[in-house]
């Protein structure tokens, strides 16, 4: 395993799925050695979404870089912006709303697993 050193902006930015004017960036995953953790980087632009969705034995750790928007945590809805932190835990439903007028850039880091499965609930 060797270290190493990435420069984001040169980083494919795919489209995620179900999302509207989301798209994903795996910072540092499984191809760069990273035996446990995958860090990715979310850019919801204004009107973005990613519909309502959970994964079963999954958590996410999440750190909001840019912008503000509504996150749909199981049963509640809270407003984060840049420099605040989310975690959801396996089992949460979760959703995110960007309403604003500037895009808002988000860090999730997930555990690296044998299967990423996730269940689309709307």
């Amino acid at each position: 395993m060797k270290p190493v050193v990435k420069q984001a902006a040169g980083l494919e930015a795919r489209p995620v799925e179900r999302g509207e004017k989301a798209f994903i960036q795996v910072l540092i995953g499984p191809e760069d050695g990273a035996p446990h953790f995958i860090l990715r980087k979310f850019t919801l632009l204004p009107g973005g979404r990613i519909p309502k969705h959970k994964h079963p034995t999954i958590e996410h750790e999440q750190y909001v870089l840019s912008g503000r928007m509504k996150v749909l945590l199981g049963d509640e809805v809270r407003e984060v912006q840049a420099g605040q932190t989310v975690f959801i835990p396996p089992e949460t439903p979760h959703a995110y709303v960007n309403e604003g007028e500037e895009p808002v850039e988000f860090l999730c880091i997930i555990p690296k697993t044998s299967a990423y499965a996730t269940e689309w609930l709307e």
